[in-house]
């Protein structure tokens, strides 16, 4: 007779979990709801699980070591950098994550904050605020939107959508993407360009690629001065890609005319950050795939992966560690 499966959910901010229990259920498995607070809080919850629902909470080697050896970890999200990949790889354990149950919101968001900054919305509400009504500092040297042009590192789901949206608005669009076919863009109407000319060349730029060896901290103090004087730059993707205090430099010192951030190095973002004091900044908390209809289908999406762990059955959207 086979051992009974366990399955938890390690932590989560949700109203309930009654799509992943009903998942659960079905499997003949009683779901648990953990709760955790920390490292030690995982390394108990994980211990001799078949799967578990993971959302923000770092899930390092140790609490993988403890799962069963076929074992799956669900990513409530996109990002996975907060599961030590190698461990699972080792451990035989697989990861998945739930990659498009957002998609249209965080397009909507980056674009929300593209034209906020493109209009120079930062600046010109703080001049109201401060008692003035000077509209040339802040919108003197604004180019026209049909003259600007928006790139962004990254043609996957998400960057596509949000070309599409800018489009709309008359700017002329580029993207780099090292794994998108180049034809690919041009059936688009995007231009593909190299990485460098990216960021030389666009008035704005926004972020669209995972957090991996080769983009953390890609968006450095020598990428930035190589941006035009007065060039925008957004990120709703994640927050290592960005080094935020020369982010905050560039912004103090007018190199940038602006930039928007969604996502960030340590969230919530720590009181002390150099980015609170910095101007023309657009500050949301990771909130760009959020909608009345994004977290039922996040739920709903990670409770039928966990049906499919529990069976035994190929994941929907397994990945795989890096090489």
């Amino acid at each position: 007779m086979s051992a009974a499966k366990r399955a938890v959910v390690t932590e989560h901010a949700f109203e309930d979990l009654a799509a992943e229990r009903e998942a659960a259920a079905a499997c003949g498995v009683e779901l648990e709801d953990c709760q955790c607070k920390g490292g030690e809080d995982v390394v108990r919850a994980l211990a001799g699980t078949d799967a578990a629902l993971v959302q923000l909470i770092e899930v390092p080697a140790a609490a993988v070591a403890g799962m069963k050896e076929g074992g799956t970890l669900i990513r409530y999200g996109v990002g996975v950098d907060n599961i030590d990949l190698a461990a699972c790889a080792e451990r035989g354990v697989r990861v998945c994550n739930v990659p498009d149950y957002g998609l249209g919101e965080v397009a909507d968001h980056s674009v929300a904050l593209l034209l906020a900054l493109l209009r120079r919305l930062p600046a010109l509400d703080a001049e109201v605020r401060a008692g003035g009504w000077d509209l040339k500092p802040a919108l003197g040297a604004a180019p026209p939107l049909d003259e600007c042009v928006v790139g962004t590192l990254g043609f996957g789901r998400i960057g596509r959508a949000v070309l599409r949206r800018m489009r709309a608005f008359g700017v002329q669009v580029i993207a780099h993407d090292p794994v998108v076919d180049p034809e690919d863009m041009r059936a688009e109407d995007v231009a593909p360009v190299e990485l460098d000319e990216l960021f030389a060349r666009a008035d704005a730029v926004s972020l669209h690629a995972p957090a991996t060896a080769a983009t953390r901290g890609l968006v450095d103090a020598a990428r930035i001065v190589a941006m035009k004087d007065g060039a925008l730059l957004v990120n709703c993707a994640r927050g290592g890609l960005v080094d935020e205090e020369a982010l905050a430099a560039a912004l103090r010192a007018g190199k940038l005319a602006g930039a928007g951030l969604d996502v960030f190095g340590a969230e919530p973002l720590p009181a002390a950050s150099p980015l609170r004091g910095a101007p023309n900044l657009l500050l949301t908390p990771h909130a760009a795939w959020c909608s009345r209809a994004s977290t039922a289908r996040l739920q709903r999406l990670a409770a039928e992966e966990l049906g499919r762990a529990l069976r035994g059955e190929p994941l929907r959207c397994e990945v795989r560690p890096e090489r």
